[in-house]
């Protein structure tokens, strides 16, 4: 009796958190349509050599803004460049370097 009660109690609450789990994501794409779109302020490119990383920027904009790159290093302390600022329609790029580990696992940029 006691192993019955205890599947059957199993049971309604994997049925409860099924329930939760399903009324939370059906709830997600109502709140992503409400979201702003993000605008791309820069059009950047990314590029690796295994153990650097750069980013090479253009500011799309009418206003001034700095970017730097930041790479992921495998077995290693992540990396980020120096600080790069762009006049609106400039171009540059800043880079980053894996002194150890396995190499660059990716790159990005960060916008600031």
């Amino acid at each position: 009796m006691k192993i019955r009660n205890r599947v059957a109690t199993g049971a309604v609450a994997s049925v409860l958190m099924l329930g939760s789990a399903a009324a939370l994501t059906a709830a997600a794409p109502a709140s992503a349509a409400t979201r702003p779109q993000i605008k791309n302020d820069l059009t950047c490119t990314t590029n690796s050599d295994g153990r650097r990383g750069t980013a090479d920027c253009t500011n799309n904009t009418n206003r001034t803004i700095g970017f730097r790159v930041t790479v992921v290093c495998g077995w290693w302390p992540d990396q980020t460049g120096p600080w790069r600022t762009l006049n609106p329609g400039a171009r540059d790029h800043s880079e980053a370097t894996c002194d150890g580990g396995t190499g660059v696992g990716s790159v990005g940029w960060e916008e600031g």
